[in-house]
This record gives structure tokens, sequence and C-alpha cells, in this order.
């Protein structure tokens, strides 16, 4: 059983890499099941809309994720409802619409339950994410409720992504860091059996900073003429993490890095 986690789809460039080059992917690596963040995925570089959605699942995404910028476009609140392949963070502030755990069938009929997350740390304010984890994992346990639970930490430092690794570490087959866009090279397996990698990266285009123009963030940071942040508009890079998972365990066998295209090196 083969899961690929995608991290954040940055603008009009990452949605044309998933939309080209996707389902060739899924096939040469013969990925059972597709996981993508895609809270940054609209041509404004925030949000997602309906179209989005429909377009990465025609092109074989399984479940959809979110962070943040979840509802910054708004006709997504009428849609989360009613699609239950579509994730928001769990630690929301209640009432929120759509959910943020869901568990779902794989080609080979395993069940894989996803649980979406959001940080606490320099984040927008969401109820506490340790106190959520606890209370999920009271609730939910691994081979009885699913055969695999994979868990999107979407948060800005390294320290909260690193605790809540350690806190799932056992309890899920992979705990994944979104959110900061730049792939970070500690993919491994924890001591207990769950795969863990900081950040996933983005798929977006890497000549730029985190996936937004360039010249404009330069400008910002300076203080110079610039406008509201937009995206780059060169080729994407597909970037993630590839789990073999143990069908006995439901744990994780091992985890590797995932790049395709774009500036970033070729797999």
């Amino acid at each position: 059983m083969k899961i690929l986690f995608l991290g954040d789809v940055v603008g009009l460039s990452g949605c044309r890499k998933i939309s080209k080059d996707l389902l060739g992917q899924i096939q040469k690596n013969n990925i059972d099941f597709v996981i993508i963040n895609a809270e940054n995925a609209d041509d404004t570089g925030v949000g997602l809309t309906k179209e989005i959605c429909q377009s990465f699942f025609e092109n074989g995404v399984d479940v959809i994720t979110t962070g943040n910028h979840v509802w910054d476009q708004k006709d997504i609140m009428n849609f989360i409802d009613k699609e239950n392949r579509l994730l928001r963070p769990k630690n929301l502030f209640e009432p929120a619409p759509g959910r943020g755990f869901e568990i779902y069938k794989s080609k080979k009929n395993y069940k894989v339950g996803v649980l979406n997350l959001m940080g606490n740390v320099f984040m927008k304010k969401c109820d506490d994410v340790f106190k959520i984890s606890k209370d999920f994992l009271e609730k939910y346990n691994l081979k009885k409720d699913y055969d695999f639970l994979i868990v999107d930490f979407h948060g800005e430092i390294t320290s909260e992504k690193n605790a809540i690794g350690h806190y799932f570490d056992g309890k899920a087959t992979l705990v994944i860091g979104t959110h900061t866009h730049i792939p970070t090279n500690d993919a491994r397996v924890l001591k207990n059996g769950t795969a863990y990698q900081t950040d996933a990266g983005m798929c977006g285009d890497y000549d730029s900073v985190i996936g937004m123009n360039k010249d404009n963030s330069i400008n910002r940071f300076m203080k110079k003429d610039s406008i509201k942040h937009f995206p780059a508009d060169g080729e994407a890079s597909l970037s993630g993490v590839i789990v073999n998972c143990n069908l006995e365990t439901g744990l994780a066998d091992s985890i590797d890095s995932y790049i395709f295209g774009g500036l970033l090196k070729n797999t």
C-alpha cells in the first residue's frame, strides 16, 4: 500500500502541474491513495474553489486538506459541507463548516483515515491542537477504526511539528507538515513506526518566495513600491512524500521524499 502526499498547491502554476502530470506519476509510482493540501490553489494564491477541487479529483486526488487560508474564497463554505473529500483543520473553532477528519476507502478497499490539524503558534487562532489530538486518539485507534491514518499538520514552526509527530508516533501511519512551502530533508520513520517529515514543500514555482512572485516579495520586505502578494507563474515542481504502509500494523515500512519537475530535482 503506497500513499502519496503532496504539499500546498500554489496558484495556477501548481494547478497546471497537477493537471498535466499527476495521473502519470500515480501510475508510474504505483500509488494507491493520494492526498494533497490545496489551501493556496486559487489563482490569487490563497484559498481554493469548488472548480479546483473537482479538477483535482478528476486528476487522481482522493482527499484534499487545507489550512489557515481555507475560507479565503468564500464559496468554498457551501461546497465543503457537501464534499467529504475536502477537509479543513479539525481544531478550527466550532461551529465551522465541513469536517476535519474522515475515513475513506482506497482503491484496494483499505480504510484510510485522514486528520487535518493546524498549529497554534504564529497561526490564526484555533483550538488547542494537542488537546484536540488527545481527544481524537482517545476516540479512534489504528487498525481498529481504520487501516491507516494520515495526519496533515499545517503549522508555522518546526518544534510544534516535531512535537506532534512524536505525539502520534505509533498511532498514525504518517505525520506530515504543511504550510511553510519548502521541503525539509528529514523524512524518516520514527521510533514507534510513524513516518514523518517536517514540511512536504509546495506544488508550485520554486523560482519565487515560497510560491509568490519574487520581485514583488523582495520589494515588500524592503518597503518599496509593491502590491499584494501574487503567485509566481513558472513551471511548478510537485513536492511531497511517498509512504510504503505495512498492511499488518498500519504503520510505515518506509518514507521517501518525492519531487518531480520544475526547478527542483526530478525523480
